[in-house]
């Protein structure tokens, strides 16, 4: 007889309009790694909630170790000891990183607070699993990728034996997804169990035992990893076949679209500057994409280039003309798209709804809007038709408050409304980060489709697969700045994990002559 340590008996829950699980058993064996896997919106997350108790299910049983038990909130789920790595973050912003890890599970001694255990405690965590953090810093002032280190450093904090981890790696660079799926491999071999949900059929391949499939809220069947494909994993998930790769025709490079002129901006972490003299152009019709691990100043520059960080030296030109101090809104209006890193502190208003969020960069055109009034039927119709277009799940359609969707769903619904407005030059920061190999494929396809029509994308990506896939040019950061540039046709990931980490620098300057001549340099 298996072992299950976890079982979830035919679970069914409903939200209004939609039933997010229909009937769902999931079983997880005790020291095993258990993916699940489904497009957006499949009920995933919905059924991770369920089991640590932010959701009451319907109908259906949960079981540990063979008896029944009834988890009405997260504090009865870590008296079992199951533990949850959020893919929205629940983090308090204006909190430091160690009373985050410790919130809830705070170490005390007549009354008052022992954060002096605690701070060990959490640096010989942070250090035994690297995952370097500043205790001190709030989590406000740091990156995406910090903060999800955060979340899982508070579940290492409390000692859980059964690890939910939903979408872990969406935010973490290639080496941060190696090392974590490593210490995944070392809690199994411990006992713990862990159910693992991702997008990202590569690393199912790479560290599942086995793995169970979700397609709009039923359960469509378990399979052993070992005996699978990354194939068959996608059909059964999408219900047919997915391309892995992605076609498309040599970039023919137009007009300088944007250009960065020895670009410096301050860290909010440190003294020292986050972008350091940085200096590139953007041509009609290339995809240029910024490299490098997380933390190198990429985030920052992109922050500077949207206008919502302040650059302390250097220019920016968009189209021939100096928007180097320009509020965002003129840098919107003069052709300027933006898919952020964060879609819930720069991508989305949460509590408006999608139609209203559809429509934030355009609600005040006249076609939206009339003496001071908008136009709802009208912002009503364009959130139907991006909705259609883009494949935005959500149980009232329109009127979906924009917080209660699935986050790959809030991503759709950001990349739709970018991509849509068809604008000179588009800044793409992560944008299939959370989405499924389906919505992956129709995204590439939209950014091609874009850049053929003589837009300008600059992208940002961590993942080094859609790095060398989908960009013309590559630019490498590191430490603020940038140390090569490549045709990702000659150059390979080893190389640039070299300029990645460091271990190698180009002489920019010839390069970028290069460049200009018409050739790329090569590593």
């Amino acid at each position: 007889m298996d072992d299950y340590v976890i079982e979830m008996l035919h679970i069914t829950k409903t939200f209004p309009g939609i039933r997010a699980n229909d009937d769902v058993t999931l079983q997880l064996k005790r020291g095993e790694i258990h993916a699940l896997l489904g497009e957006n919106g499949a009920g995933k997350s919905t059924l991770m909630s369920v089991l640590f108790g932010l959701y009451q299910p319907d109908s259906g049983e949960i079981r540990k170790d063979g008896k029944t038990v009834h988890i009405k909130d997260p504090n009865d789920a870590n008296a079992l000891h199951i533990g949850m790595v959020h893919q929205h973050f629940k983090l308090v912003d204006v909190f430091s990183v160690l009373d985050n890890i410790i919130l809830g599970a705070e170490t005390t001694k007549y009354g008052l607070l022992k954060k002096d255990e605690a701070r060990r405690k959490v640096m010989e965590l942070s250090q035994r699993y690297g995952l370097m953090v500043d205790p001190d810093a709030l989590v406000e002032d740091i990156s995406v990728g910090m903060q999800q280190r955060v979340e899982i450093l508070k579940m290492l904090y409390r000692d859980n034996d059964i690890l939910i981890l939903d979408e872990p790696t969406a935010v973490l660079t290639p080496q941060e997804i190696d090392e974590l799926m490593e210490i995944m491999r070392g809690f199994a071999r411990e006992g713990k169990s862990i159910l693992f949900i991702t997008h990202k059929l590569n690393e199912i391949m790479a560290v599942s035992d086995r793995c169970s499939v979700l397609r709009k809220g039923k359960y469509i069947g378990t399979v052993e990893t070992k005996d699978t494909t990354k194939e068959e994993l996608s059909r059964m998930m999408v219900g047919r076949d997915v391309s892995f790769t992605v076609d498309k025709a040599p970039c023919k490079p137009g007009d300088t679209v944007l250009s960065v002129q020895g670009l410096t901006v301050p860290s909010k972490l440190h003294s020292n500057n986050a972008v350091k003299g940085v200096s590139f152009d953007v041509h009609a019709g290339e995809i240029v994409c910024l490299a490098g691990i997380e933390g190198n100043g990429q985030s920052d520059l992109v922050l500077a280039l949207t206008g919502l960080e302040k650059a302390s030296a250097g220019k920016i030109e968009f189209c021939g003309k100096d928007i180097t101090h320009s509020p965002i809104r003129k840098r919107a209006l003069a052709g300027m798209s933006h898919i952020p890193e964060d879609r819930h502190k720069h991508g989305l208003v949460l509590d408006y709804s999608l139609e209203n969020n559809m429509s934030l960069q355009r609600y005040f055109e006249p076609e939206f809007e009339s003496l001071g009034f908008i136009k709802q039927k009208k912002v009503h119709s364009y959130a139907e038709k991006l909705i259609s277009e883009y494949d935005v799940r959500s149980a009232e359609g329109p009127y979906t408050i924009a917080r209660a969707m699935s986050g790959g769903n809030q991503q759709k619904a950001i990349v739709g409304r970018e991509l849509d407005r068809r604008t000179k030059l588009l800044v793409a920061v992560q944008p299939t980060r959370g989405l499924d190999v389906g919505a992956i494929e129709s995204i590439h396809k939209e950014i091609i489709a874009a850049r053929d029509a003589g837009t300008a994308v600059l992208l940002m990506s961590l993942e080094l697969e859609e790095v060398m896939s989908l960009s013309d040019r590559i630019l490498v950061m590191y430490e603020g700045e940038i140390v090569g540039e490549f045709d990702p046709q000659k150059v390979t990931v080893q190389e640039l994990g070299l300029y990645m980490a460091g271990a190698a620098r180009q002489d920019i300057s010839a390069a970028s002559d290069a460049a200009a001549r018409g050739g790329i340099a090569n590593a």
